[in-house]
């Protein structure tokens, strides 16, 4: 039995496909059952959230695998940034190792690290830790930015190209090397089914696509696959945080965008291994443009 956090995001909903369609048992943690769509007839459900520790015991009853793809990017009425993803997994890591879990896969990110400037890379940081110091046989991917045509991000600059110009907080030149969901989501499936010794050898696998592009390319690529190009403006880091910071104390969780989720277009999330870690796994990451349609 695997166990999968996480089944309904950018990531979670194409490799729950492939699951499924591949036959492996899954039981998925999630707060409401129909958000899972078609798939919730073909698995198990486990009610339970990143908020709720006593819901991993029934969760991981009879598990093997768990891959934690859940967290969050923003605070939550239920949890802060780092209480949904250092603390939350902190947590799932302890309790898998007292249900007998042989291998636990956590999805983290490009850049993770302790001093990041970013309140959510520094609390992958401490999941990442977390899992490293643990018991247990794991494997930790960390993409770049991931995408998907569709995806809240690209909903996002389609409202905003509405405008004449389209505001970007910072420089727009922090660069990443964004990589699609699904490719992300084959990958995954490369080392679900992966051998045990295959995870032993490779415990890190740093995803990223072909392309790397700055924040202000990577936006024109979105504007020109929403039929919408404009111009691409900077907005000093100093007003994007109050006016977003601003924006966020009267919308609430209403608001489209919060800083710290703005913020992460402002750090790179680069690997220098390139694509050659997806490429390890079998998966050839396809270019940003062409998965849009640009090209």
């Amino acid at each position: 039995m695997l166990l999968l956090t996480g089944a309904t995001g950018l990531v979670g909903t194409p490799l729950l496909r492939r699951l499924v369609a591949a036959r492996v048992p899954v039981r998925c943690l999630v707060r409401d059952p129909k958000r899972l769509g078609p798939e919730r007839v073909r698995v198990q459900i486990a009610l339970g959230d990143l908020t709720d520790p006593p819901s991993f015991r029934n969760a991981l009853r009879g598990v093997k695998t768990v891959v934690h793809l859940a967290g969050a990017i923003r605070d939550q009425s239920a949890g802060s940034i780092e209480e949904l993803n250092g603390i939350a997994t902190w947590r799932m890591v302890q309790a898998a190792e007292r249900a007998g879990v042989e291998h636990f896969i956590f999805l983290s990110a490009l850049g993770a690290g302790s001093h990041n400037r970013t309140r959510y890379l520094r609390a992958k940081a401490l999941a990442e830790r977390a899992v490293v110091d643990s018991r247990l046989r794991h494997t930790i991917v960390a993409p770049s930015l991931v995408y998907a045509p569709g995806d809240r991000w690209a909903t996002l600059m389609g409202r905003l190209a509405l405008a004449p110009v389209v505001p970007l907080p910072g420089s727009g030149s922090a660069r990443s090397q964004p990589i699609w969901a699904e490719d992300v989501a084959d990958c995954l499936m490369a080392i679900v089914q992966a051998p045990a010794a295959a995870a032993v050898a490779a415990a890190r696998h740093e995803l990223a696509g072909p392309d790397t592009l700055s924040a202000t390319e990577a936006a024109h690529t979105i504007l020109r696959a929403a039929g919408r190009e404009r111009p691409v403006l900077p907005v000093p880091t100093f007003i994007a945080s109050r006016g977003l910071r601003v924006a966020e104390a009267l919308a609430k969780s209403r608001t489209p965008v919060t800083w710290d989720e703005a913020e992460l277009l402002q750090v790179p999330m680069t690997t220098r291994h390139g694509t050659a870690d997806a490429e390890a796994l079998g998966v050839v990451p396809q270019r940003m443009a062409a998965v849009l349609g640009t090209v």
